[in-house]
C-alpha cells in the first residue's frame, strides 16, 4: 500500500506531517477527499492540511503496458515560499511467485526468501524470491520478479524497505538501500523540494509484476534513454480509458441526458453488468481459433471428429454460418456446442469475499503470446441475470444462452453453482473448511429461464416450437444427490448428500473427453440427449413436487432463495415468490405451445411416469380447491407431490435413464397447465392481504 511522509519547513519550523495515517489524529485540521473518474478506471484519494495550507493527493490509475501507476501530487495552497523535505511510495511489495495461500499462511518463511534489488542507473526497484519456495529436494530457481520504478524527481534516495521510515520521522539522515533480503519489500523515494507560492509538483511510482529479465532489461533502457516515456504512460492510460468506453458502449452503457449523474450512474451499471456477465468481442463475429479452442475444450471426441469441417472455416464468420452448420450436422452432439457458443469476454464470477475460495480474474490476453482471450464465467444468479440485460444489445444470441441455461441444468430440476466457458462447477464439502457447503438455490431455474423465454418470444415469436422434439439438449451431472421425500420430512435442513465417488468419476472423464464429461449418461454411457419439452417439464415439476397447497413452494435444497427476504435469510421456507413465477412461467409454457402445431412429442419414460403422477394427484384432490384447504387435505397433496417427485429421483439416481421414452400430446401438456394453475391461483388468492402484498410462511 501507498505511504506518505512529509517534512514541511515553513516560517522557520519544521512541521511532520503523514497523510491517511492514524499517528496525526488530531494534530492538524485536515479534509480528506475520495474521488473516482466517470469511468471508473481512476480513482484519488487526497488530503487538505488546512494548518500547513498543504494539500497531498495520489492517483492510482492502470496502464496495459507499463502495469499500476501510482501519480502523487503536491499542492502549496499558501503564498509563500516552503520547503518540504518528502518520503513516499509503496511498501510491503510482496515478490512475484506467491500464491495467495502461501502468503496467507507462511508470511513470515515467505520474508525470508524476500530479496530485493534497486539498479542504481534506472532506479528501478526489483522484487523476486532467492529460490522458488518449495519442500522438495530439489533446486527450483525463481524466473520473474515484480518492479517498481518511477519519474519526476532527480537523483532521489531510494529505500527498498520499510526499515528507516521511524528514522526519517525523527529527521536522520537516509542512506540508500541497493540490496536487502529477508525483509518485506518496499520502494520509497526522498528528496527536498522548494515551492513558490501556489505551485504545485508531481511524479510517479509505476509498478508491475511477473516480469522476465528481457521484460527488466527493456524497462531498464527506457527509464535511462526514452525523454518521453512519462507522455506514453499517460497516452497507455488514456487508451485503456477509450477502449473501455468501447467496450461498455457496445453494451449500451452511454447515455446522454441533462443530468451528467444518470449518465455515470447508467454507466457503471452497465459496465459491472459487463465484469459479471461479460460482453461480446466483436458484435456477432465468431473467430475460427477461439471456436476450434471451445471445441477442443468440450470434447475430445467431437473435435477429431469434426477436425476437418472446423479446419475449412474461414479465419473470422458470423453467428448465422455457425447456426447454419448446426442445424445441417447430423452429429447431435456437435450441434448441441454450437448452439451454445458465445464468444464473450471481460467476465470474472462473483467476488464475495465472505467465501474465501471465490477468487476471481478477468482473463482477457494470454500472459505467454498477448494473443486475446474469450473467456466467461459467473455465479448462476449473476451470470444469468447479467446475460438478460445483455440480450438486449445483442439479441441474436438468446438462444445461444437458453441453451447454456438449459444443458447446465440437473435431470432433477437444478443448477450448479458456477457456469463457465468450459462447463460448470459445483461447491464440494470440504471437512476442514467451515465455509464450505452445498446446496441448489431455489429460484433460479423459474425466474431466470422465463426471462429468457420471454425474452425470445417476443423478438422471434414460434422459435422455441423449433426444439420441442429435437433431442439437442443434455443433463448436467453434479454429484449432489437430493434425498428422498420421508428423509426430507425428518430433517428439512439437511436434504443433500454429496457424492465423492461420483464427484472423481465426472472429473476423470472431464479429464479424458473434456467439458463434457461432467453431462449425464445413460444406462449405454450415451450423452443423455432430450428436448426442449423435456427440459422445461423437468424445471416445472420439480417445482410443482415441492408445492403446499395455500402454501407456496417449499424451499428445501439447503440455499435461499434470494428473491425471498425472509427466504433469503433463513435459507428454508415456503416461498410465494417462487410460486408466483411459477404461475406466470407456466402461463407462458401454456401460451407457447397452444399455439404451436406440434400434436405430440417424445420425453424420457420416467419422467413421463412423474408427470402422470402429478397430474393424478391433482385431479384426485381437486375437490379442495373450492374453499379453504385443511390441514388433513394439504398434507395429502404434498405428500403424493413429494413421492412422485421422490421416486423420479432416486430411480435415475439408481439405474439411470433407460432411453425408452414415451409420447405426450399437446392435449396432456394443456391439461396439465389447466389444473396446475387452478392450485397456483387458488394459493394466490388464499395468500394475498389487504395491502395486496402476500404471506409468505417460514
Amino acid at each position: 500500500g501507498s505511504k506518505s511522509i512529509f517534512h514541511v519547513l515553513k516560517n522557520e519550523n519544521i512541521y511532520l506531517w503523514e497523510p491517511f495515517s492514524k499517528r496525526q489524529i488530531g494534530l492538524y485540521k485536515t479534509k480528506q477527499n475520495l474521488y473516482k473518474n466517470s469511468f471508473g478506471n481512476k480513482v484519488i484519494f487526497e488530503e487538505i492540511n488546512e494548518d500547513l495550507e498543504v494539500t497531498y493527493r495520489y492517483q492510482w490509475s492502470s496502464s496495459d503496458k507499463f502495469g499500476f501507476v501510482k501519480r502523487s501530487t503536491l499542492i502549496n495552497n499558501s503564498s509563500d515560499k516552503i520547503k518540504i523535505t518528502f518520503l513516499d511510495g509503496l511498501q510491503n511489495i510482496i515478490p512475484s511467485d506467491v500464491e495467495t495461500d502461501l502468503q496467507n499462511s507462511r508470511s513470515n518463511l515467505v520474508d525470508a526468501y524476500k530479496k530485493s534489488e534497486l539498479q542504481l542507473k534506472s532506479g528501478l526497484g526489483i522484487y523476486a524470491l532467492s529460490a522458488i519456495i518449495v519442500d522438495k529436494a530439489e533446486p527450483s530457481e525463481a524466473l520473474k520478479a515484480n518492479i517498481v520504478w518511477s519519474l519526476g524527481i532527480k537523483n532521489p534516495t531510494y529505500l527498498l524497505s520499510s526499515l528507516q521510515l521511524d528514522n526519517f520521522r525523527r529527521g536522520k539522515e537516509l542512506y540508500q538501500e541497493v540490496d536487502v533480503k529477508a525483509e518485506k519489500g518496499a520502494y520509497f523515494i526522498s528528496g527536498d523540494l522548494n515551492f513558490t507560492a501556489n505551485e504545485t509538483k508531481e511524479w510517479s511510482f509505476v509498478a508491475n509484476v511477473n516480469q522476465t529479465i528481457g521484460d527488466i532489461q527493456r524497462i531498464s533502457k527506457a527509464i535511462i534513454n526514452d525523454k518521453n516515456l512519462a507522455e506514453s504512460i499517460v497516452e497507455d492510460i488514456e487508451i485503456g480509458t477509450k477502449n473501455l468506453i468501447a467496450l461498455t458502449g457496445a453494451a449500451d452503457g452511454l447515455q446522454v441526458t441533462n443530468d451528467s449523474l444518470i449518465n455515470t450512474r447508467h454507466f457503471a451499471n452497465t459496465l459491472f453488468n459487463l465484469m459479471r456477465g461479460g460482453t461480446f468481442d466483436d458484435d456477432y463475429k465468431i473467430e475460427k481459433d477461439d471456436f476450434i479452442k471451445y471445441i477442443a475444450k468440450a470434447n475430445k471426441k467431437v473435435n477429431n471428429k469434426k477436425e476437418e469441417l472446423l479446419y475449412q472455416l474461414p479465419k473470422e464468420f458470423t453467428l448465422n454460418t455457425i447456426l447454419e452448420i448446426a442445424e445441417k450436422d447430423e452429429d447431435k452432439n456437435f450441434k448441441r456446442l454450437c448452439f451454445e457458443y458465445l464468444p464473450l469476454k471481460f467476465s470474472r464470477r462473483h467476488g464475495d469475499p465472505s467465501r474465501p475460495w471465490n477468487k476471481f480474474s478477468i482473463n482477457t490476453k494470454n500472459e505467454i503470446d498477448g494473443s486475446k482471450i474469450l473467456d466467461y464465467e459467473g455465479n448462476w444468479r449473476d451470470i444469468f441475470q447479467n446475460w438478460e440485460t445483455l440480450a438486449h444489445s445483442y439479441p441474436e444470441f438468446i438462444e445461444s444462452m437458453i441453451h447454456k441455461f438449459l444443458n447446465a441444468t440437473t435431470f432433477d430440476g437444478y443448477n450448479p453453482y458456477r457456469v463457465t466457458k468450459s462447463g460448470f462447477d459445483w461447491e464440494i464439502l470440504e471437512e476442514n473448511d467451515p465455509w464450505s457447503y452445498i446446496g441448489y438455490w431455489g429460484d433460479h431455474q423459474i425466474i431466470y429461464l422465463l426471462k429468457f423465454l420471454e425474452f425470445i418470444e417476443n423478438h422471434y415469436p414460434n422459435q422455441l416450437e423449433k426444439r420441442f422434439s429435437e433431442p439437442v439438449f443434455v443433463y448436467a451431472n453434479v454429484p449432489y444427490k437430493i434425498k428422498d421425500y420421508k428423509s426430507i420430512l425428518v430433517n428439512p435442513k439437511d436434504t443433500i448428500d454429496f457424492d465423492y465417488d461420483l464427484d472423481a468419476k465426472i472429473q476423470q472423464k472431464r479429464k479424458e473427453l473434456g467439458a463434457d464429461g461432467a453431462l449425464l449418461r445413460d444406462k449405454n454411457f450415451f450423452i443423455y440427449k432430450v428436448n426442449l419439452i423435456e427440459k422445461l417439464l423437468a424445471t416445472v415439476l420439480a417445482k410443482v413436487s415441492n408445492f403446499i397447497p395455500e402454501g407456496g413452494i417449499w424451499m428445501n435444497t439447503q440455499r435461499p432463495e434470494w428473491n425471498d427476504a425472509n427466504n433469503a435469510l433463513v435459507g428454508n421456507g415456503v416461498s410465494m415468490v417462487t410460486l408466483n413465477y411459477l404461475n406466470r412461467f407456466i402461463n407462458f409454457f401454456d401460451k407457447v405451445v397452444t399455439k404451436s402445431k406440434t400434436d405430440s412429442v417424445e420425453i424420457s419414460s420416467e419422467l413421463a411416469t412423474f408427470f402422470n403422477e402429478v397430474v393424478a394427484i391433482f385431479n384426485k384432490n381437486k375437490n379442495i380447491l373450492s374453499g379453504r384447504v385443511s390441514d388433513i387435505e394439504r398434507k395429502t397433496v404434498l405428500d403424493g407431490l413429494g413421492e412422485a417427485g421422490s421416486l423420479y429421483r432416486t430411480t435415475i439416481y439408481n439405474d439411470g435413464f433407460s432411453s425408452d421414452k414415451s409420447k405426450i400430446t399437446k392435449t396432456d401438456l394443456l391439461a396439465f397447465f389447466s389444473i396446475t394453475k387452478k392450485y397456483l391461483d387458488h394459493t394466490i388468492k388464499a395468500n394475498k392481504r389487504a395491502d395486496n402484498l402476500y404471506h409468505s410462511y417460514n
